[in-house]
Order: C-alpha cells, then sequence, then structure tokens
C-alpha cells in the first residue's frame, strides 16, 4: 500500500528484497507474541484426549500408532494426520508441553507466510497481501488457534489448505495434470488434518472470480480478464467436491456416533439458526473490537428474538451491498462470501459440541474479511502524499494493537486455572469454565474449591454428565463415599454408557471389598471404551483379587497393549503370572518393568519373589537389597531378606 516515489526506496524495495522483508517481519512478530508458550504446560480442556493421556500419542510413531491414527474416531473426529503429528512430536520431545506449543507456533508462522506469497502472487499487491497476512498473523481471535495444544488441527489444516491453494494457483497458471493432482492431493491431507476445510472447492469458485478472473463476470486483479465457461470451471472442482463430500459424510458419523452432535430435541433448529445469525455477527463484531474473547462460549437457551431478527436484517444488507458493489468492487464479493461460507461447517447448524461459538473457527473465515478491509482503500486516493501517510499510520497503529491484545491473550493460556477464570470473568452461566476450573482444582489437590465450581458446572447444566462424574470425583478423593456413589448412580441415569461413571463406582466398590459389583461395573467401562489401560488393568486388578488369575492376566496384557511403558501394568502382570505359576513370564516381566523404573521398591521386591521360586535365591537377595536401598522402611523385603540369611 505504501508508494514512495524515491529512487533509494525503489532500489531497496525490489520485489524480492521487498518479499524478504516483509516474510521476516511476519514471522518475527509472530514469535514475539507467541514467544511465552514455550514456557506453558498443557491445559485441562481436551489436551489430555489428544495428548496427556492418549496412550496411543504417547507410543510416539510406531505401526500399532499408525493403524490406530487411520481406523480411530477417537475426540468425535476423523483426522488421522493430526494425530500423526501429536505422536511425531512427542517421539522427538515427549512432554515437553512448550515442544508441542512451539510446533503450534511454527504452523502459524508458515500459514502467515503462505497466505501473503498466495495473495501477492494472484493480486499482485504485496502491500496490502502483506497486511492480510499481518492480520491474520496476529490478530487475537486467532490466539486459540495457536496457543491451544489440541487445536494442531486448525494450523495444520490450514497450512494444507494454503499449499492446495498455491497449488491450484500454479494449476491456473499453466495447466497440467501434475498440478491439478498436486492441488487435490494437498486437499486431502487438509481433511485429513481437519473436516473444516471441505469448504476449499466453493473459495476456488470465488477466486475464479476475483482475483483470478476466469468466470465470464469475473475481474482479474493481476492480468487482463480471460473467461473460462462456467462448466469448466465447475467441472474442474468436481474431485474436490466429492472428497469434501466423502469427508462430511465421515465426519457426521464420527460426531454422531460419539455423540458429540446435539439432537435437534435439545437443540430445535429455530435455535440453531438464531445462534448462528448471532455468531455470523458476533465474529464480525469481535474481529473489530477483539475483546472479553474465551475459551468456551456457552450455548444458552432463550436467545433474544429481536437480537436474531437484527442480526439476519443486517447480513441480508450486507450481502445486498456486496452484489451491488461487485462490478467495481470484485473483492467485496469474494471477501464476503469467503466469510460467510467457510464459516457454514460451524456455524451450529449441525451442532457438534455445547457452545454456541469459538475463535478458532474464525482462523480462516476472517481472512475474508480481511481481504474486504484492505482492497477497500481506492488505489487513486493512494496517490496523494497525506492519504499514504494517514493510512501507514493507521495501519502500523491496527498491527499495534493486535500485537498488544495477542499478547494479552496468549498469557490467558498458560494454565488451565488462569485460562478458565478468565472465561469466567468475561462470559456469564459458563458451566465449562466452572468444570474446567474445579478439574484444574483437584489436580491441584483443592478438593474444597473444586467441588464448589463443580457444583456451579451441574448447577447450570444438570445434563452435563462429565461434570457431575467430575464432582463425584472430587468428593471420593475428599473422602465422602456416600456422595460420590450418589453422583455416579445419577451420571448413569442420564448416561448410561459413561464409562468413567462405570469405573469410578467400581473403585469405590474395590475399596468396600464387593467384587463381584465391582468386576461388573469395571467390565461395562472397559466393554464401552476398550482402549483405556486404567479400565483393562482396574479390570484385571479386581480379577485377580477375587481369585480370577487366569482373566486377570488377560486384561492386565490388553492394559499392556494399551499402555506398553507402564512399569505398574509389568509389575501386576508379573505379581500375577507369579500366583499363576509362570515364574519364567513374570522373571521377564518385572525385569521389563524394572528397565522402564529401575528405581521402584516393589518391582525390585516382586522380581527378587520370582527370583526366589525359580531356585535363585542370591539374585533374589540382591533384589531384596536393592528393595530396601530405595526404601528403608520396607518391612516385607526385609523379612524376606532375614529368613533368607537365617536372623530373627
Amino acid at each position: 500500500m505504501i508508494d514512495l516515489n524515491t529512487k533509494w526506496w525503489h532500489r531497496v524495495m525490489r520485489p524480492g528484497r521487498r518479499n524478504l522483508l516483509i516474510c521476516l517481519c511476519l514471522a518475527t512478530t509472530i514469535v514475539a507474541v507467541y514467544s511465552p508458550v514455550r514456557h506453558f504446560g498443557f491445559v485441562s480442556y481436551d489436551d489430555q484426549v489428544y495428548v496427556t493421556t492418549n496412550a496411543h500419542v504417547q507410543s510416539g510413531l510406531t505401526l500399532r500408532g499408525l493403524v490406530w491414527a487411520f481406523t480411530t474416531i477417537h475426540a468425535s473426529n476423523w483426522h488421522p494426520l493430526t494425530w500423526l503429528s501429536h505422536m511425531l512430536v512427542w517421539q522427538l520431545w515427549g512432554g515437553l508441553a512448550g515442544a508441542h506449543h512451539l510446533v503450534n507456533v511454527l504452523l502459524h508462522v508458515a500459514n502467515a507466510l503462505l497466505l501473503f506469497g498466495v495473495l501477492s502472487r494472484i493480486t499482485a499487491s504485496a502491500w496490502r497481501s502483506a497486511l492480510v497476512a499481518g492480520l491474520f498473523a496476529l490478530h487475537p481471535l486467532h490466539v486459540e488457534s495457536v496457543a491451544w495444544v489440541s487445536e494442531r488441527k486448525d494450523v495444520l489444516s490450514t497450512c494444507f489448505w494454503l499449499l492446495s491453494m498455491w497449488a491450484y494457483v500454479r494449476y491456473v497458471e499453466r495447466p497440467s495434470g501434475w498440478r491439478y493432482l498436486s492441488a487435490l492431493g494437498l486437499y486431502a491431507l487438509g481433511l485429513m488434518a481437519k473436516p473444516m476445510v471441505v469448504t476449499l472447492p466453493f473459495v476456488l469458485l470465488l477466486l475464479d472470480y476475483w482475483p483470478l478472473g476466469r468466470s465470464p463476470w469475473g475481474k482479474s486483479a493481476a492480468k487482463e480478464h480471460v473467461s473460462t465457461p462456467p462448466s469448466q470451471l465447475i467441472e474442474e472442482k468436481l474431485p474436490f467436491l466429492a472428497l469434501g463430500a466423502t469427508s462430511s459424510v465421515l465426519t457426521y458419523w464420527a460426531q454422531r456416533s460419539s455423540g458429540a452432535v446435539e439432537s435437534l430435541v435439545m437443540v430445535p433448529m429455530r435455535m440453531r439458526i438464531g445462534n448462528a445469525l448471532l455468531s455470523y455477527v458476533r465474529y464480525i463484531g469481535k474481529t473489530f473490537w477483539p475483546v472479553r474473547l474465551a475459551a468456551f462460549y456457552p450455548l444458552h437457551a432463550g436467545l433474544p428474538m429481536a437480537a436474531v431478527a437484527i442480526a439476519g436484517i443486517g447480513l441480508i444488507g450486507i450481502t445486498a451491498a456486496v452484489m451491488w458493489r461487485a462490478r467495481h468492487g470484485p473483492w467485496f464479493f469474494t471477501g464476503w462470501f469467503w466469510y460467510l461460507g467457510t464459516l457454514v461447517p460451524v456455524i451450529g447448524l449441525v451442532q457438534a459440541g455445547p457452545q454456541s461459538m469459538a475463535d478458532r473457527y474464525t482462523y480462516v473465515p476472517s481472512i475474508g474479511l480481511f481481504i474486504m478491509l484492505c482492497w477497500s482503500v481506492p488505489s487513486r486516493a493512494m496517490e496523494r502524499p497525506i492519504v499514504r501517510v494517514i493510512t501507514c499510520v493507521a495501519v502500523g497503529a491496527a498491527l499495534a494493537v493486535c500485537m498488544a491484545l495477542s499478547r494479552i491473550q496468549v498469557g490467558y493460556w498458560k494454565d488451565s486455572d488462569v485460562l478458565f477464570r478468565h472465561a469466567l470473568d468475561v462470559t456469564r452461566d459458563n458451566w465449562m469454565a466452572h468444570f474446567v476450573v474445579g478439574t484444574a482444582l483437584m489436580e491441584q489437590r483443592k478438593f474444597p474449591e473444586a467441588i464448589t465450581h463443580l457444583e456451579d458446572a451441574v448447577r447450570i447444566e444438570p445434563r452435563f454428565v462429565t461434570a457431575r462424574n467430575s464432582l463425584g470425583v472430587a468428593f471420593l478423593n475428599a473422602g465422602s463415599l456416600q456422595d460420590a456413589n450418589a453422583l455416579f448412580e445419577q451420571t448413569l441415569e442420564l448416561d448410561p454408557n459413561s464409562a468413567d461413571a462405570h469405573y469410578n463406582l467400581g473403585i469405590i466398590l474395590l475399596q468396600e471389598n464387593k467384587l463381584p459389583d465391582a468386576i461388573r461395573h469395571f467390565e461395562e467401562a472397559a466393554r464401552i471404551n476398550p482402549n483405556s489401560a486404567d479400565f483393562q488393568f482396574k479390570l484385571g486388578l479386581a480379577l485377580k483379587r477375587a481369585g480370577r488369575v487366569n482373566e486377570a492376566i488377560s486384561h492386565y496384557e490388553e492394559a499392556l497393549k494399551i499402555a506398553p511403558t507402564s512399569a505398574n501394568i509389568r509389575i501386576n502382570l508379573g505379581s500375577a503370572m507369579l500366583q499363576a505359576g509362570m515364574v519364567p513370564d513374570a522373571i521377564a516381566q518385572f525385569e521389563r518393568a524394572l528397565q522402564i523404573a529401575p528405581d521402584s521398591p516393589v518391582g525390585h521386591y516382586n522380581l527378587g519373589n520370582a527370583l526366589l521360586k525359580a531356585g535363585r535365591t542370591d539374585e533374589a537377595m540382591k533384589r531384596y537389597e536393592s528393595a530396601l536401598r530405595l526404601k528403608p522402611d520396607f518391612t516385607e523385603a526385609a523379612q524376606q531378606l532375614a529368613r533368607l540369611r537365617g536372623t530373627p
């Protein structure tokens, strides 16, 4: 947008140098805004599902993990590339949360650079494209997509989206089968990272209108208008549409199967349409006035119909104005319908999840609004020096404000407690925020405070079975078994397929030594979620205590398949094998457990017992000595060692 008529400026700002400078500025400012995340941990909001308690991810890149990534609908989605990306980061850096965060930041840097590259190539307007990329890079609404580890799918899928767009532009410039297949393949990869990119074929048609100018009614931003028959434009998109339709069906099935899609009884269509209209307007408002942002916006019944009507009229009015201005301002048409169209999958007509809206949903759609804004300043006006100066000052101020607000917003993602206490401050009746704060307090073993927040969550949203179950866990940890038992029973009344409630009831029954009932609930939990190592392990524990050792061994082995690096599971499996007379197998399990956890006194003690049973007394004594060295008050090890030495 800056056009300084000086020789030195033109010499310094040759296209190659100019583009390099813009890319360096984009990368540097993003790193400056998001650098604090390297010290952040995970949050108790989906991060446990995606990383911290996901045994498949924590096994790293394995053949078993690869098969799981492509066959699972865990987390209510089919997005194998997202799973593989988490596995890769865990393989390289383990549970170092800062590394997981920084991968998101690097992907965001790549997306900003790709967006600048694509727009500047198809519009021949480097400075306007740079401003769009700058707003995309630094806008506070995009913090959620970058600072939240679980939203890897957002930044990863957008990277493939933009790469596919780049390949499509290359195909338009010089058509070839290879370039077309590259665009299609990158689109497929994007769908395997997050299905929201399903709207890309629609956006490609918008680009055909402007700035590529391929449609008979379109205008070109960078060259003479060269029209292509509409039938050919649509035919080009048919393979994209087929992939998108397949992904949409698969996503709906995955979300429906896992219970993430709300029924029309729970969220009527009238409420969905009203919320969609309000959300479209609210997203625009937060784009231009990005304050009071929250990690979760609850969906409330009883929407204000006057506000819904005003929102609907406003959207119709903007659409009419855009259509009227399309001939002389085609970027308005492309930008506006980019915004409207790319939000369709997440606007709530198919209600997946309990939120009314989410900042992360604007990651791609906001680009359309930025295009409208950055191309709205007439080129002729920029010929006047005073206008150029005012524009430069305004642009600099806007980007500086975005940087400052984004840096503040990044700070809220430090941990679950800070993040959702902020959400409680900027929203009302936020049951999800109460739930996450309560969960975070439980992790800190602050059970009275946790119970208060979890009770608020249940009071505001009585159907929230996860919060009710967690409230039971809080009471269980606080020693109130009767209250905990009642809450788990209530959870199962609301949702008989709550694996966690069955599991937690099993824990109480196991403590009360009611083994048949405990086994029944553990079996239900393992049936509902057979991929939980904890469920399989506890079922094995209850079966062993009931004397059903061979069955216990089977479930311990299932748990070990899911969590092969668990020393505790191996020790218990070894104990069961020893009880069943499988001495060599027991020794092998204890030895493997000690390779994983060499400082485990229980591991050394149990290996000593197994070696003693195998007749290897000297080796057994060394293991008992190791157990006592690690735990001097280990009575059983001391007794065994004394007996072998023949001392009282």
